[in-house]
């Protein structure tokens, strides 16, 4: 059984992923807020990302991106990260948060539950 099987729709969820840029950080931010597809978005400092892509060892600056939603809006924000993302194969890793608190953990659920557009990056 998966993680995300034993999973509720209100369990909250944190998404790691990047943007090559802050233009793009702050776009995507923007776009899965807006869309209430996320509470909140932090935007990290200019980080250097050292990896192996198609046999070379690449480095590249990138904008960290932590993304507090739920677990029912889990695959909808990979959708929108991946449609909005210049990357081939974008990271994308989702934690489940297993406490914290109470009132922000409340607080994610009410901003990720409100009716908002269902088509990511459609602005």
């Amino acid at each position: 059984m998966s993680t995300a099987a034993m999973l509720n729709d209100d369990d909250v969820l944190v998404v790691l992923s990047n943007a090559p840029d802050i233009m793009l950080a702050k776009r995507m931010a923007h776009i899965l807020v807006e869309d209430g597809l996320a509470a909140c978005v932090n935007l990290g400092a200019p980080s250097l990302s050292i990896y192996s892509w198609q046999g070379e060892i690449e480095g590249a600056e990138e904008i960290p991106l932590t993304i507090k939603t739920t677990a029912g809006r889990q695959q909808a924000v990979i959708e929108a990260l991946s449609h909005l993302h210049p990357y081939e194969v974008p990271e994308i890793v989702v934690v489940p948060a297993i406490g914290g608190s109470a009132a922000y953990i409340d607080w994610v659920r009410r901003q990720t539950t409100h009716p908002g557009p269902q088509v990511p990056g459609q602005h």
